[in-house]
C-alpha cells in the first residue's frame, strides 16, 4: 500500500448512504466500494440569480480548497463552452451551476479566488471556466499529480479507485450536457465527480511529498494557473483527419474551402462540425475533385441521406477551390519555426541526429528512474530544439539557460541538465 492509500484509509470518507465504512477506508487489497450517491444528496441545479447569490455566499464562507469540474458538450455542440459547473468545498457542500442560465460566474470565481482550486486535468476545464469568469490563482491538478507520482492510470475513476478505494460511476462522461433539463442520473454523476476530489488531492500531496516531488508539482501547477490563453491555431483546417492523404495544392484548397464552409454552418447552428460533415467526407471530396453534384453524391460521406441543397453547398465549396488561381493555393506545409522532423536529421545534420539519439535515451532512462512519463519530465520539443541548436559552449550553465529559455520549470532544469550535457557532447559519425 502506498502512503497515498494509507492516507486515504485514515480519512473518514463517505459511502453510498453517507456513512463512513466500518474500517474507516479501503486499501489496495480490498474490493473497491461503489460510490453511488453524493453524501449530501443530489443538489438542485442553480439557474437563477437569487440561488447563485446564496451559493456565492456559502462558498465564500467555506473552508479549505474548492473542488471544481465542468461538463462540456463535445461532439454535440460547436466549441467547448461549459454547460454545467460543479463545485464542492468544506462548509458549503456541493453546488451544480447552470452556466447557460447564469452565464457570468465571475462573482463565484472571485468568492473562491484566494483559495486553491482542485481540478482533474485542469488544462481541459480552465479555458471554458475562463469564458464564464472563473479564473483560479492557485490550483492542484490531481491528474498531473498522478503522472508525477508515477501512477500508471490517471483518469479520475482510476485514481479514485486506486488511491481511495472507491468506484465512481462513469457512464455519463460523453453525454450531451447541453440537454435541458438535465436528467437526475447525469446530475448524480456530476456531483460525484467533485465528491472526493479534495480527499484525492490530500492523499496525492502526501504521496508526492514522500517521493520528494511536491515542490515539482507545485511548480507545474503554478505554470498552468499563470499560463496565458493559447493563441488561435493557424490554419486549423490542416488538422483535418486523413489530411496526410492529400498531396496536391488544389486538393488542399478543397479541404480548406469545405472545412471553412462546414465551420460557418456549425457555428451558426451551434452543432459539432463533425455532425455537419465528417472529416472523411472532406478528404474524399478533395481526392476526388468531383465535377458536379452527381459526382459528389457518389462519394463516401455524401450519400443518399444528403439533400440536393446540401450537396449543392458542398459542391460550391469544391468549385471555389477549383477556380482559385495557382498563387492563392495553400502551400504544401506550414512554415517550420523549429527543427525539421527528426526523420530528416540523419541527412541534414548527422551530428545533431547523434545528439538527439543520445538525449532521448538519457531522458528516457531518467524518466524511468524518477517513475514518471518522459513528457512530464521535459517536453520532447524542448529536447529537439536543444539538440538541433545546442549552446556554443556545452556546460551545465549554458544548457540550463537554454532549457529555461524554452519554458522548462526550475525542477526540470535541475533534473535534466546533467544528462543533456552528456548527450550534447556526443559526436556524430
Amino acid at each position: 500500500m502506498t502512503d497515498a492509500q494509507k492516507t486515504a484509509a485514515d480519512s473518514s470518507l463517505r459511502t453510498t448512504g453517507g456513512a463512513p465504512p466500518d474500517d474507516g477506508g479501503s486499501s489496495a487489497t480490498e474490493a473497491p466500494i461503489p460510490l453511488l450517491e453524493p453524501r449530501d444528496g443530489i443538489p438542485s441545479v442553480i439557474a437563477d440569480d437569487t440561488s447563485l447569490a446564496r451559493t456565492i455566499a456559502a462558498f465564500a464562507a467555506g473552508s479549505g480548497p474548492v473542488a471544481v469540474d465542468a461538463e462540456r458538450a463535445s461532439g454535440y455542440r460547436y466549441g467547448q463552452r461549459a454547460y454545467l459547473v460543479q463545485l464542492r468545498r468544506e462548509g458549503a457542500g456541493t453546488a451544480l451551476v447552470d452556466p447557460v442560465a447564469c452565464p457570468d460566474l465571475s462573482g463565484l470565481g472571485e468568492a473562491v479566488s484566494g483559495v486553491e482550486w482542485v481540478l482533474h486535468a485542469a488544462t481541459q476545464d480552465l479555458p471554458c471556466l475562463r469564458e464564464i469568469g472563473m479564473v483560479p490563482r492557485r490550483i492542484f491538478d490531481t491528474e498531473l499529480a498522478g503522472r508525477l507520482a508515477g501512477f500508471p492510470r490517471v483518469g479520475l475513476g482510476a485514481m479514485v479507485e486506486g488511491v481511495l478505494g472507491y468506484v465512481l460511476e462513469k457512464g455519463h462522461s460523453a453525454v450531451d450536457w447541453s440537454t435541458r433539463p438535465l436528467p437526475e442520473p447525469w446530475l448524480r454523476y456530476a456531483a460525484l465527480d467533485v465528491e472526493l476530489l479534495v480527499d484525492l488531492r490530500d492523499a496525492l500531496e502526501k504521496e508526492l511529498d514522500r517521493q520528494g516531488k511536491l515542490e515539482w508539482a507545485r511548480q507545474e501547477f503554478d505554470a498552468i494557473a499563470s499560463a496565458p490563453p493559447p493563441e488561435p491555431r493557424k490554419d486549423p483546417w490542416r488538422r483535418t483527419s486523413g489530411m496526410h492523404k492529400v498531396r496536391r495544392r488544389r486538393q488542399m484548397a478543397v479541404v480548406r474551402e469545405l472545412w471553412e464552409a462546414r465551420d460557418r454552418i456549425a457555428q451558426r447552428r451551434d452543432i459539432s462540425p463533425g455532425k455537419v460533415l465528417s472529416d472523411a467526407a472532406i478528404v474524399e471530396a478533395a481526392l476526388g475533385l468531383p465535377a458536379n453534384v452527381h459526382a459528389l453524391a457518389s462519394l463516401n460521406g455524401f450519400g443518399h441521406r444528403m439533400g440536393r441543397r446540401q450537396l449543392e453547398q458542398w459542391q460550391a465549396a469544391v468549385d471555389r477551390a477549383k477556380a482559385l488561381p495557382d498563387a492563392r493555393l495553400p502551400q504544401p506545409g506550414q512554415p517550420v519555426t523549429g527543427p525539421p522532423p527528426p526523420r530528416a536529421w540523419a541527412d541534414k545534420d548527422p551530428a545533431a541526429a547523434a545528439r538527439l539519439s543520445a538525449a532521448r535515451s538519457a531522458v528516457s532512462g531518467l524518466a524511468e528512474q524518477l517513475n514518471m512519463p518522459q513528457e512530464n519530465l521535459i517536453t520532447p520539443d524542448t529536447v529537439r530544439r536543444v539538440c538541433w541548436e545546442p549552446p556554443g559552449s556545452v556546460d551545465a550553465e549554458s544548457v540550463s539557460a537554454a532549457l529555461a529559455g524554452y519554458g522548462a520549470r526550475p525542477w526540470q532544469v535541475e533534473q535534466v541538465t546533467p544528462v543533456l550535457v552528456a548527450a550534447l557532447s556526443v559526436k556524430g559519425s
